[in-house]
């Protein structure tokens, strides 16, 4: 005779299946008799045990699924005022928790910490950190026949060209669904600075001396730096998104000169402090994200973001379904949730209230079938961004985000000497 209970304790379901196989035999524990089983029962009964415990996993698996699904991610990952109403175009009940752009909290969080017990979705900080996180069983491969707008995906992602492997782990699984991506560039107050800009040599200039500011990151100011220095040609660099360590010491070394002769008037931390610095016009030339220089613009400044001639760092973020979340019986709240983020829906707004690039097709169309959410004026701020996007990726030094560099110690090493110059 087979039971099965469910029931719910602290916001966790747990199923009990009892089996009992009654024959004549009984043995006494303390002062109670218990049912003895014999070896043939045992047997008789394996199936119903089997057939029992499946069941009592369906039922757990479909009590999660109804769960919301708990989202860590950053806050430009939302186009809506709240992931309330996130959740309600997905037609997913979502939990969010804040996360940083730091890709060692990301790493200490599901290596070390309580990350699976926590979250069922998250996305990363760029290049690299799919595979190490995937290598660490921290996330599961994706069936993307699941995912109905995964035809909508940009080509770049398919197998062979430029940003395939950013969404594969080394086993060529597909483990990540990309939402936004660009090649960041250099923001700069074209009023003040007297004209357009383009070339990275503008940070450098004495001429903004004490008006410059780059980005508090060893990861993209490392990597940005070298870019310029390459294709000016300062410095032998053969790949700025994985130096040796000479190559490393040669672009601190700049760095740390530039600091000590007062070029730099800070290096800037966090979104909103990269802002500030743009719209109060104590900086007018600044390495940073798109966004950035967007906000910065609405509040009055006269903020450009520029192509430079020498090249970008260019990235992506992906979503990924954890290990955890897998277990739980989130894959098909996570599959809705990724709907949504390869829609033009998602794609449209990205763009036009952040400046992120869309990663999937049919933006334009979408546009063009809404007046009533994109106007004349927004409808032309599309566009251009898209050209700007357009020349700024073809580009010839642009270089991809790499979060694992071979030599990354050296990097750690000299970024520190960097910060203490």
């Amino acid at each position: 005779i087979c039971f099965f209970f469910k029931f719910k304790m602290s916001n966790f379901y747990f199923a009990i299946t009892f089996l009992s196989c009654f024959n004549k035999s009984t043995i006494k524990y303390g002062d109670k008799y218990m049912f003895e089983t014999n070896r043939r029962d045992f047997l008789k009964n394996s199936a119903l045990v089997a057939a029992s415990a499946s069941l009592s996993q369906s039922f757990v698996m479909d009590a999660f699924a109804a769960d919301p699904l708990k989202i860590w991610t950053i806050g430009v990952a939302k186009v809506t005022k709240t992931w309330d109403e996130m959740g309600k175009q997905a037609g997913v009940p979502l939990v969010y928790s804040a996360k940083s752009g730091s890709a060692d909290q990301a790493i200490q969080k599901f290596f070390v910490g309580d990350g699976q017990k926590l979250y069922d979705a998250i996305t990363d900080n760029g290049g690299g950190q799919e595979d190490a996180m995937s290598d660490n069983k921290a996330i599961v491969p994706l069936d993307v026949s699941k995912i109905k707008n995964w035809k909508n995906l940009i080509p770049e992602y398919k197998e062979g060209n430029v940003a395939a492997n950013t969404i594969r782990n080394r086993k060529g699984e597909i483990v990540g669904v990309p939402y936004i991506s660009n090649a960041d560039s250099m923001a700069y107050n074209k009023t003040k600075v007297g004209g357009d800009i383009d070339t990275w040599d503008a940070l450098f200039d004495s001429q903004f001396k004490g008006y410059a500011a780059m980005q508090n990151d060893s990861g993209p100011t490392l990597t940005t730096t070298a870019v310029y220095l390459k294709e000016s040609g300062k410095q032998d660099i053969v790949n700025p998104s994985d130096m040796s360590k000479s190559e490393v010491k040669g672009v601190c070394q700049f760095l740390i000169d530039q600091k000590k002769k007062g070029q730099f008037r800070t290096f800037w931390d966090g979104f909103g402090n990269g802002v500030d610095l743009l719209a109060s016009e104590e900086v007018l030339v600044s390495s940073c994200w798109e966004p950035i220089a967007v906000i910065a613009a609405k509040k009055g400044a006269d903020i450009h973001y520029g192509t430079m001639k020498e090249g970008h760092q260019t990235w992506n973020n992906v979503w990924m379904l954890t290990k955890g979340g897998k277990q739980r019986g989130q894959e098909d709240n996570f599959y809705k949730l990724m709907d949504l983020y390869l829609s033009p829906w998602f794609g449209a707004r990205t763009l036009a209230n952040l400046g992120f690039t869309p990663q999937m097709t049919g933006v334009n169309e979408y546009v063009e079938a809404n007046p009533a959410d994109f106007d004349a004026n927004k409808k032309a701020v599309i566009a251009q961004r898209l050209k700007n996007k357009a020349d700024r990726m073809a580009v010839k030094g642009n270089s991809w985000q790499n979060l694992y560099p071979k030599e990354l110690r050296a990097y750690q090493d000299w970024w520190a000497k960097v910060q203490a110059a």
